[in-house]
């Protein structure tokens, strides 16, 4: 069968799940495919997407909480869990029918896992698509595994376990997930550097903390200004850290401010290392062979990712407070041997992957 149309169930829970979806649609674009990427969170309807934003927020910024909820509950199976599923497909299922019916998709990717569940229901009622989850967290909870899902891609042998832990027969590809093509398309340091007025011989450090911009980035700022450590610092969407930010840059001129951007091919291109809670930033920055240090400040799966990023090697970790953040990028970049992260895949090599996984189910792409 021909491939012309795929849709991406993404999720508006900060920006990563976007990230993905819009590499995958990038990947598939020179083959003449139509991708459109639907927001999970806004399928739920009736305020329950602002609701759950809202809840998630919430549970995040108490540890132990999402914890609790995220490993005895999403990771066991809870009841809690099981229920907090069967409430979002149920809620999902009549407008995502909407958007099937209307795009008629022969392929549906949820890479978010709300949309997994959504997605198998959906064949099961007689939908005629084929469904591949994309999981880029380091391990699995339950809302991501349905059976009846075609394939699950996942980056590493143990995230494919983890998928099998709850459906043992489940297909398993592992892939190295594709990166937006602006991370290939980066300028050269140099370059970088002179267009943001960071000088070339200076230490230069990307800052940044997911779409939500968590943790005390002001404060990390103003502590490596002080260190000589010239800083480009991200908020994203916090809209108070933003004027902070900029604040504190009529005081300090080595703290380079944003908001939320599309520059983060050019910053990362500039610094020397990239400061960054865990998630798909980590990828992006391994693109461009900068090593990571990660800010431990989302709980759950986002402790799981960072212990995977550790193990990857040219990573630290430091705690979510800004004493701890310069301290590490100190002790980081004086070691060049902890530090050095080989540029990753050329351009076109992970998104051959994707290309050839989505082949595996019988689709026709023809050549790009």
């Amino acid at each position: 069968m021909r491939l012309e149309r795929v849709v991406f169930l993404s999720g508006s829970l900060g920006k990563g799940h976007d990230v993905v979806a819009e590499a995958c649609g990038a990947a598939l674009a020179p083959y003449g495919v139509e991708s459109r990427v639907l927001d999970s969170m806004q399928l739920l309807g009736g305020g329950a997407g602002a609701a759950g934003d809202w809840v998630f927020r919430k549970l995040l910024s108490v540890t132990a909480i999402y914890d609790a909820f995220h490993f005895s509950q999403l990771r066991d199976d809870g009841p809690l869990g099981r229920a907090a599923d069967k409430a979002a497909i149920d809620k999902m299922h009549r407008a995502l029918k909407r958007e099937i019916d209307r795009f008629r998709p022969q392929l549906v990717v949820p890479v978010f896992a709300t949309g997994a569940g959504a997605a198998v229901r959906l064949k099961e009622e007689g939908g005629e698509f084929a469904s591949m989850v994309i999981m880029t967290d380091s391990f699995a909870h339950r809302m991501w595994v349905h059976e009846g899902t075609d394939l699950f891609l996942v980056t590493s042998p143990a995230a494919g376990e983890s998928v099998r832990r709850y459906w043992p027969e489940a297909p398993v590809a592992v892939i190295t997930a594709p990166v937006r093509p602006e991370f290939y398309a980066a300028p050269p340091q140099g370059d970088a550097r002179a267009r943001l007025g960071v000088p070339a011989e200076a230490t230069c450090v990307l800052l940044m903390s997911g779409a939500w911009g968590l943790g005390p980035l002001d404060e990390a700022a103003a502590a490596l200004a002080d260190d000589g450590i010239w800083v480009l610092a991200v908020a994203g969407s916090n809209a108070r850290m933003e004027r902070t930010l900029r604040d504190l840059a009529h005081h300090s001129p080595r703290v380079v401010p944003f908001g939320y951007t599309d520059r983060v091919p050019e910053l990362m291109s500039a610094c020397d290392v990239v400061v960054t809670s865990s998630g798909d930033t980590c990828r992006e920055a391994r693109t461009l062979g900068r090593g990571i240090i990660l800010i431990d400040v989302v709980p759950g799966h986002g402790r799981e990712n960072l212990m995977h990023e550790l193990e990857m090697g040219g990573s630290t970790a430091c705690l979510p407070t800004a004493g701890s953040i310069a301290r590490a990028v100190r002790s980081f970049l004086g070691d060049p041997v902890r530090s050095k992260v080989a540029p990753g895949v050329e351009a076109g090599m992970a998104e051959g992957q994707f290309v050839d996984a989505v082949r595996s189910l019988g689709f026709d792409l023809g050549r790009s």
